[in-house]
């Protein structure tokens, strides 16, 4: 997924949106005299207005945005009509600072216009906004019109209506059905005063000043407080980002589970991070959960641990060293054999054509000891420079910790950036030829892209196969929101190739030996029941050991307010069917605002 350092669209720090973003023109201009708000919005989720002049439309301003490069404010009419599918609220997009307050009643001349943040290509909907303005205040000091409660009992329970193939799948010209469908319910609001009453939190409050709420607790809930994420059909449509248009430093520092106590209130605007967004003015209060952090159990003596871990982007200036130690050592219980995606080059993303992590590596192995835990030994493989993705200079890539108190590893010479691995027989057992070695680093698969590290270990005279991934990120898919509906996953096309590529590996080491245990793990940017997942775990020559779990368990990452898997543990057949396996996805990161990292590690225990 995308790293905390994307720019976002939020409180004080919105991103330069404009030059992002298109504005849709769908007809060509012409003049309308005094047009209601509700004329504009129309009952569909572009006006019919768009590319037209019009001339004082009356409203009372609910909202106003004086920061960043989409300031404006927000007009609603206190008179709306009996039609539910058209919005009594509407955008007024300034450019600059708005010389007008909440209450002032006002009339608005300008242009109509489509805004699609992000741009077309985005897949995104449209903002309706009247742009260009005129603007004159009548009065001040009106009552701002009541907010409109958005419920458990008001949010349709189907996500949205099927797009029109005529249109390419876009559901923008279908008639809005805000009583069938949430993303119709959420459009036929768009631009007015909404409010959530004692909303719980199922998306920590990021740096970005916003966090996310669901109106429907019980929706797809887990012990924690969470929403899960476990089909492509249950998109959870109680879910609501809360942005703020007051002060940063007001913002609650939010945990998933905690609770917005009382009323949430503001304009309903839409964003390219997240879509419908309820852009307070004023927020709930917050009230703890009482979430805390995971520890897995200590591994017993004949067990060999195995996690994974995304350390997001770690590097020698990082200030994050001693609590991702502290999380290795106390929370994760010192596994064996950690996978760590994401360890950067030493010196980070200055882009000097630096490539080894050993500065990196070393001093979280020390942070380690300073922890209380074992002096870990490691393995990597350096990347070509600038050929593995991620930040750029960072030169992102995976690396085995191991306890050398508990488990070995066995060197086989000449791995390299470029140079694959294979798999061969010694002694009527299968063997790596390169050990550590990456797996079909040629592989259009892995362009631009982190290749696969394989490593043998051995523990109590068992060889253990470990492939650490980080595969493709999701970064271009059409958002939950999208206009296109069922939106497109165009980066699935490179994790399934990847996906081919490590089950192909991992066939010709159960070629070689039947009951080899193999374990590959790591970020594999995908969920457990995606068309990813089922290709790496193909023939069976895999299982993603998540599934292990209860399905409200099942997670190690959020996103959007939805709890979802992306790391996983993959395993052969003779570690899943050994009858002695434990898994845990570790809840340490992501459900917390003062995470270390977005990702959750996760733990698998097995006797080999």
């Amino acid at each position: 997924m995308a790293s905390k350092s994307s720019a976002r669209l939020a409180a004080l720090t919105v991103a330069a949106v404009c030059s992002a973003a298109s504005t849709v023109v769908l007809t060509s201009p012409a003049h309308a005299d005094a047009v209601r708000v509700h004329d504009i919005q129309g009952t569909t989720r572009t006006s019919p207005y768009a590319g037209r002049q019009v001339t004082d439309v009356a409203g009372i301003v609910t909202g106003v945005r004086g920061y960043g490069s989409s300031r404006g404010f927000w007009i609603q009419d206190p008179q709306p009509d009996a039609d539910p599918a058209t919005s009594e609220g509407v955008f007024v997009f300034t450019s600059s600072t708005p010389k007008v307050a909440v209450g002032d009643a006002v009339t608005v001349s300008g242009t109509v216009s489509e805004y699609v943040p992000g741009g077309t290509s985005s897949g995104n909907q449209s903002l309706t906004e009247i742009t260009r303005p005129t603007v004159t205040v009548v009065s001040t000091g009106n009552a701002v019109p009541a907010a409109a409660a958005v419920s458990a009992r008001s949010v349709p329970r189907a996500y949205a209506p099927a797009g029109d193939p005529a249109a390419g799948g876009s559901v923008n010209a279908l008639p809005l059905r805000p009583a069938t469908y949430a993303l119709d319910y959420y459009e036929s609001l768009e631009g007015m005063n909404v409010q959530v009453a004692d909303a719980r939190v199922v998306g920590a409050s990021d740096p970005y000043t916003e966090l996310w709420v669901t109106v429907k607790p019980w929706e797809n809930a887990n012990r924690r407080g969470g929403t899960v994420y476990g089909t492509y059909d249950s998109q959870n449509t109680g879910r609501l980002q809360i942005q703020s248009l007051g002060k940063p430093a007001d913002f609650p520092d939010a945990n998933v589970g905690d609770t917005l106590a009382g009323a949430t209130t503001g304009p309903l605007d839409y964003n390219q991070y997240g879509g419908y967004t309820l852009v307070a003015g004023k927020i709930g209060t917050l009230r703890s959960g009482g979430l805390e952090r995971e520890t897995t159990r200590e591994q017993e003596r004949g067990e060999l641990a195995v996690a994974t871990y995304n350390v997001e982007n770690l590097d020698p200036s990082d200030g994050t060293f001693d609590a991702h130690a502290a999380a290795i050592v106390h929370n994760l219980s010192s596994p064996d054999i950690v996978s760590l995606e994401e360890i950067q080059d030493d010196t980070g993303t200055t882009d000097d054509g630096t490539v080894a992590a050993g500065r990196t590596v070393g001093k979280l192995i020390d942070a380690i000891v300073a922890a209380g835990g074992p002096r870990y030994d490691w393995r990597s493989i350096d990347p070509a420079d600038g050929e593995d993705g991620g930040q750029p200079g960072g030169n992102i890539r995976q690396a085995f910790l191991f306890n050398p108190e508990r488990v070995s590893f066995t060197d086989r010479s000449g791995g390299d950036a470029t140079t694959a691995t294979g798999v061969t027989k010694v002694r009527g057992k299968a063997a790596l030829t390169l050990s550590p070695g990456r797996v079909d680093p040629a592989n259009p698969a892995w362009e631009d892209s982190r290749k696969p590290l394989a490593g043998e270990f051995v523990f109590h005279g068992r060889t253990v196969f470990v492939i650490a991934n980080h595969f493709n990120s999701k970064g271009g898919d059409q958002g939950l929101t999208a206009q296109y509906q069922p939106p497109a996953r165009s980066s699935e096309t490179q994790r399934h190739l990847q996906a081919q590529a490590v089950n192909t590996f991992v066939k010709e080491i159960l070629g070689a030996q039947k009951n080899a245990d193999v374990i590959a793990l790591g970020d594999i940017n995908d969920f457990e029941f995606s068309g990813t997942t089922r290709i790496l775990e193909d023939d069976g020559a895999l299982w993603s050991a998540v599934k292990s779990l209860p399905r409200s368990e099942r997670y190690s990452y959020v996103y959007q307010g939805n709890s979802q898997v992306l790391d996983q543990i993959l395993v052969s057949p003779s570690i899943r069917h050994g009858g002695h396996l434990s898994y845990d996805s570790v809840h340490i990161n992501a459900e917390f605002h003062d995470q270390i990292s977005d990702h959750d590690p996760q733990v698998l225990r097995f006797r080999p």
